[in-house]
Formats: structure tokens, C-alpha cells, sequence
């Protein structure tokens, strides 16, 4: 009976037409696998925790000390906490969005970043990045490639990552002043070397 009342709801999902209906699912579950799970973090540390959401979310990391990327979630490195630093992350395609960025708050040996057709990607979480501490330290690329929802203001924000070495643009509709945004950027980070694909 109980099964029957449950089953009901979930057959009459069947019933939405498919593109609205699809993508509010797709959407809601992106949104799940973002929620910062706080005592995950405490639990097994910063970097294990934001290994665990960058793979959920689609993302690969690569950890200081080795060469291949880790893409499989269930493969995830076991052994003393602490042991894997992400050193670096390659969003291409992935789902991360704004609400997961927490993760990366406790991350200290992040030093390149690629972000390519992140839907999800938009101004707030450019600035969010550039406001977390220990990537202030510690990023020195950052690679936006065809990530259609940021602006000017999203690249602008970059700012603040002070030990910024190399920052790569590309396919990025949504910068409309190109010339005064590479102008502020070179203003402030005078040792940033940046190189543009833009129309």
C-alpha cells in the first residue's frame, strides 16, 4: 500500500513534458550535489571532502605529487587524512555551481584551475574564488573557457588573486568591454601574464 502511494508521484513525472520537466530535475539534483556538507569537511578533512564534490559534480583533481587525474569518485585515494593535497582542478563540463564553493575555503596547495562550459559558472562565483584566502595564495592559473553566464564584473573581481600568473579567456559572450576589463586587470596584477580569445 505504502509502496503503492510512493510510486504514484514518481510514475506521474512521466507526465511533464520533457524539456521543462528534465531540466528542473537536472537542476535539483545539481543543486544536491552542491549542498557543503560541514561536518564531511571536519570529518575527513578540506581537500577529501572537496575531492568527493569536485567528482560528484563531474570535475577531475589532480594531487600534488602525481601526474594522473583523478575522475572516478569510487577510486578515490584511502590512507592517512590528509595524505592528498588537490593541486589542481579541471571543471570542464562539470555542474559546480555558487552554493558548493565552500569547499574550497580549506584548500591550501590549489595552484591551477579550469573552468570550461560550467553552466553554473557566473560572476559571484569569480569573485567568491578570488575572495577565498587560500586560493590568494596559492593560485597561479586560471583557465575560463565558454562559460556563457560570466561578465566583465566576473573577470574584474579576479583581482584579488595577487599570485595569479597566467589567466586564459575564451568563448566568453558575455564580456562586452573587453579592452577596459583587461585594462583593470593589468592595472592590478601588473605581473599577470593574460591571454585572450575573445570576439
Amino acid at each position: 500500500m505504502l509502496l503503492g502511494k510512493l510510486a504514484q508521484p514518481v510514475c506521474s513525472l512521466r507526465k511533464l513534458p520533457l524539456p521543462g520537466g528534465c531540466r528542473l530535475f537536472w537542476g535539483w539534483l545539481n543543486a544536491v550535489f552542491n549542498k557543503v556538507d560541514y561536518e564531511r569537511i571536519q570529518a575527513v578533512g578540506p581537500d577529501r571532502a572537496a575531492s568527493e564534490w569536485l567528482l560528484r559534480c563531474g570535475a577531475l583533481v589532480r594531487y600534488q605529487g602525481y601526474q594522473k587525474w583523478q575522475q572516478d569518485y569510487n577510486g578515490l585515494p584511502t590512507g592517512p587524512l590528509g595524505k592528498y593535497k588537490i593541486e589542481a582542478i579541471n571543471a570542464t563540463d562539470s555542474c559546480i555551481m555558487y552554493r558548493g564553493f565552500d569547499y574550497l575555503d580549506g584548500l591550501e596547495h590549489v595552484t591551477e584551475i579550469k573552468l570550461q562550459k560550467c553552466i553554473y559558472i557566473q560572476d559571484e562565483c569569480l569573485q567568491r574564488l578570488s575572495e577565498t584566502k587560500n586560493l590568494q595564495k596559492s593560485l597561479l592559473q586560471l583557465k575560463i573557457i565558454s562559460c556563457g553566464n560570466v561578465t566583465d564584473k566576473g573577470i574584474i573581481a579576479l583581482h584579488k588573486l595577487t599570485n595569479l600568473e597566467y589567466l586564459y579567456l575564451s568563448d566568453l559572450p558575455g564580456i562586452r568591454k573587453k579592452e577596459t576589463t583587461v585594462h583593470i586587470l593589468q592595472q592590478a596584477l601588473p605581473n599577470l601574464e593574460l591571454e585572450l580569445d575573445l570576439e
